[in-house]
C-alpha cells in the first residue's frame, strides 16, 4: 500500500522479480460468459527455480507479459526437485 499526495492509501503494483520464461498454454480459447464470448486468456509460465521465485503466490503477486497483465491461478513446484517453477495464470480483464 501506498499513499498519494493527500494521504489516501492505494495499491500499487511493484516489480519483485524478473526473467526468462517458457509460455505455453496460449491457445486463444472462448468461452461463453453472460451470454457473451470471451476470451479464455489461460497460460502457463514456467522459469528456473531460485528462492526468490519460489516465494512468488497467487495472492499478492501477478505477471507481466508483452504489455498485458496475468493474474496467478495456481503455483507448481515441479515435484519441489527445486529445478523450475510453473505458474498457471489467466489475463487479467481490463
Amino acid at each position: 500500500m501506498e499513499s498519494d499526495e493527500i494521504g489516501n492509501r492505494t495499491n500499487k503494483w511493484k516489480d519483485y522479480y524478473t526473467c526468462h520464461a517458457t509460455v505455453s498454454g496460449e491457445n486463444g480459447s472462448e468461452q461463453n460468459t453472460a451470454g457473451q464470448m470471451v476470451e479464455d486468456g489461460k497460460v502457463d509460465f514456467t522459469i528456473r527455480y531460485c528462492k526468490k521465485a519460489a516465494k512468488i503466490d497467487s495472492t499478492g503477486f501477478r505477471v507481466s507479459f508483452q504489455g498485458e497483465f496475468y493474474n496467478i491461478l495456481s503455483v507448481d513446484h515441479m515435484n519441489y526437485k527445486k529445478k523450475c517453477l510453473k505458474y498457471r495464470c489467466q489475463k487479467k480483464r481490463r
